[in-house]
Order: structure tokens, then C-alpha cells, then sequence
């Protein structure tokens, strides 16, 4: 799915499974840097049972203090489950502003 965005967190929540799965989020925000406020985020997303996030062509922040991937300068983001992927990937791409 496509969403018009500025920025992306994305991260693990929860714990991982025996087969080593587990819940991912992505939350959306209209403004870059969105750690360094107190902002909530306009959109959030969460997909269970991931094994591996796949990020195509994008520019990414890993952030050490909660182990999150930020995506800032976005024009969109497109977030998609695999359904059919046996290895439950979930791939992220999307254009970021020059």
C-alpha cells in the first residue's frame, strides 16, 4: 500500500516466535525526525509474524537508543506484506525528496 508521508519509524515490537518471527510497526509522520518530539504519529501500521523488512532504494537512520529505522525526506512510502513468501518478508520502497 502507498502512503503519502514525510517520515517512517520502523521497528520490532514484542517478542520473536520459535521460528524467530516477529510483530513489526511502521508509523508514519508528517514531519522529519519525529524521535526528537513528542509528536504522535498520523498513521500506524503493524504486521505480524515478519522474519526479515526488505528496504529498497531508500536512505535510512538506524537510531541505537530503541534499535528503530527511521526514513526521513519522504515524498511517499509503499509498505507490503508478502503474503506468499514463505520466509515473511515485508518490503519496504518509496521516493524521498532530493
Amino acid at each position: 500500500m502507498k502512503y503519502n508521508t514525510t517520515s517512517a519509524m520502523v521497528g520490532k515490537r514484542g517478542k520473536r516466535d520459535e521460528e524467530g518471527n516477529c510483530p513489526i510497526f511502521v508509523h508514519l509522520f508528517n514531519i522529519n525526525d519525529p524521535h526528537k518530539t513528542d509528536k504522535v504519529p498520523d498513521k500506524f501500521l503493524e504486521f505480524n509474524n515478519i522474519h526479515k523488512i526488505i528496504i529498497d532504494g531508500l536512505a535510512i537512520s538506524y537510531l541505537l537508543a530503541g534499535q528503530d529505522i527511521l526514513i526521513n525526506d519522504l515524498e511517499y512510502i509503499k509498505v507490503k506484506k508478502d503474503e506468499y513468501d514463505p520466509h515473511h518478508h515485508l518490503i519496504i520502497s518509496g521516493k524521498q525528496k532530493s
